[in-house]
């Protein structure tokens, strides 16, 4: 493999279709504290919809529930926050939870159920299966799973992340480069990704996500100072570039992973387990547009060039606009 041909264009603009947005994973949060065999605080968290309209999602809880007290609702970070507590005749074990209107902004919602025994159930609920079990005390086998499943979806679902893949797979050459280019990103982001999770760094979100969509920029400019015969160290050695933003890549990996948290009886396997999802959904990723390429290659005749530059160009515009939204957002 010398180039990547220039098919990568219809994966740019299958990408561009799916979100002008970015990481698009923002969903709906719903937590359930067991306090004792009966008793559960719980926290409904729904991202905000434009001039901090409430999304209409609710919770419906089983018949043998009752709420205790008010309900408290504030807006906070651009998400409406609902928090009070319940009691379920004979416990939720093995109860069904329904949530009635996932829609709009919100198309997922991440479900956390923390049992008395620190064990936690954890789920992501779709709007074409927004109903889920409450189960016993689960196997590591079952968190190993599910956090799995989590790193899997949410790399499949960051725009600018696999924007950024691509960029590089556009600056590989051959397959050795390859290689050791996303070896570099990996090992980069799983770095940061422990760090921050375990609380060992931290850093401000909003300009973590600026400089991620920054960090697209600046590599789809090499790809076109490359073609321009003005080759750096960037198109010489790839993985040194994929490295040094892997770290801020991890930082953003890890902002997701907060959002749902980590079993306090099983950390080791679910952070092993969320990174080896994350991993796997970027190959699938790269494998997709390698084979999507190959697939093509007899029926676009374009030229390589060409297609390269335009998409490089592409990807430049894209990831700028969004660099200006989000230091928009936090100035």
């Amino acid at each position: 493999m010398t180039t990547l041909p220039a098919q990568l264009f219809t994966v740019l603009l299958f990408l561009f279709a799916q979100s002008a947005g970015a990481d698009i994973f923002r969903p709906a949060y719903l937590e359930l504290s067991q306090i004792d065999a009966e008793r559960y605080q719980v926290l409904w968290r729904v991202p905000a919809l434009p001039d901090n309209r409430r999304l209409a999602a609710r919770i419906v809880l089983p018949p043998n529930t009752e709420h205790l007290g008010e309900a408290r609702e504030a807006l906070m970070d651009n998400a409406w926050e609902q928090r009070y507590d319940i009691r379920a005749a004979g416990g939720l074990i093995d109860q069904s939870i329904t949530i009635d209107g996932i829609l709009g902004g919100a198309t997922d919602v991440i479900v956390r159920v923390e049992r008395l025994d620190g064990t936690t159930q954890l789920e992501r609920l779709q709007p074409s299966q927004p109903v889920f079990t409450v189960t016993a005390s689960p196997g590591p086998g079952e968190v190993a799973i599910a956090y799995l499943v989590l790193g899997v979806e949410h790399i499949l679902g960051g725009i600018d992340h696999l924007l950024f893949v691509l960029a590089l797979l556009l600056l590989v050459g051959n397959v050795r480069r390859l290689v050791l280019t996303i070896t570099a990103f990996t090992v980069a982001h799983s770095i940061t990704l422990v760090c921050a999770t375990l609380g060992w760094i931290s850093l401000p979100g909003p300009p973590v996500e600026a400089v991620i969509a920054l960090s697209i920029v600046f590599v789809a400019a090499e790809v076109i100072h490359e073609q321009q015969g003005r080759a750096s160290i960037t198109a010489r050695a790839p993985w040194i570039v994929a490295f040094g933003f892997g770290l801020l890549h991890g930082l953003g990996f890890a902002g997701a992973l907060e959002e749902v948290g980590l079993p306090e009886t099983a950390i080791p396997v679910a952070l092993l387990m969320f990174n080896v999802g994350v991993e796997a959904g970027q190959l699938l990723f790269v494998a997709a547009v390698v084979g999507v390429a190959a697939l093509s290659k007899r029926f676009l005749p374009l030229s390589s060039a060409t297609v390269k530059r335009t998409v490089s160009y592409a990807i430049g515009s894209i990831a700028a606009f969004w660099t200006i939204e989000r230091v928009a957002a936090f100035i």
